[in-house]
C-alpha cells in the first residue's frame, strides 16, 4: 500500500512510519487495508474471514448503508460494493437492485452486508424478512446468499452461523 507516510519493510505486510501520523490517517490505512483485503481476486473461505475488515468499513456510518460482496464460483471476491444508502434506522433494499448487481458482475455468490448505526448487531425482525426475499430473488438465478452480516460498534453478527439461512 501507498501512503506518505509509511514506507514499506523489509517483511511483506510490514511498514515503517515515516513521519508522525494522526488518529485520521490511522483510521483512512486501516480503511484502505480493509479494501484491499476484500479487493478482486482474495478467496473467501469462511465469511467470518471479511468480518474485521467489514466492521471497519462500515461501524463509523450514521446512516444504513446496504453493502454486497460479490464472489465467483470458488468464492474469490469479483467486487465489494456499498449499493444502497438508508436513513439513520433504515434502508429500503430491493431485491430487484441486489439482482441486477450480482447478474451485471456475473457473481454465482454473495455476501450481503448491512450495519446498524446503533452500534448493536443483532438482527432485527424487518432484516431477517428481506434477507428472506432477497434470497429468494437470487435463488431463482442461481445466485447463492451465502451469508448476510451485520455489522454493528460492537460486533458483527452472522445470519449463516445463527441458522437463519
Amino acid at each position: 500500500m501507498t501512503h506518505a507516510k509509511l514506507k514499506a519493510g523489509e517483511v511483506a505486510g510490514t511498514y515503517h512510519v515515516t513521519s508522525p501520523v494522526t488518529e485520521n490517517d490511522i483510521i483512512t490505512m486501516a480503511k484502505r487495508f480493509a479494501r484491499r483485503k476484500l479487493a478482486k481476486g482474495r478467496k473467501i473461505t469462511q465469511p467470518s474471514q471479511a468480518f474485521e475488515h467489514l466492521q471497519l468499513l462500515l461501524q463509523d456510518y450514521e446512516h444504513d448503508v446496504f453493502s454486497v460482496l460479490f464472489l465467483d464460483s470458488q468464492h474469490r471476491v469479483i467486487r465489494f460494493e456499498e449499493l444502497l444508502r438508508g436513513t439513520i434506522d433504515a434502508a429500503s433494499v430491493y431485491p430487484r437492485e441486489v439482482l441486477k448487481a450480482a447478474l451485471t458482475y456475473d457473481a454465482a455468490a454473495v455476501i450481503l452486508v448491512h450495519n446498524h448505526p446503533s452500534g448493536d448487531p443483532e438482527p432485527s425482525e424487518a432484516d431477517r424478512r428481506i434477507i428472506d426475499r432477497l434470497k429468494e430473488a437470487l435463488g431463482l438465478m442461481d445466485i447463492r446468499v451465502i451469508d448476510h452480516v451485520v455489522v454493528g460498534s460492537d460486533g458483527c453478527k452472522s445470519f449463516s452461523e445463527m441458522g437463519y439461512l
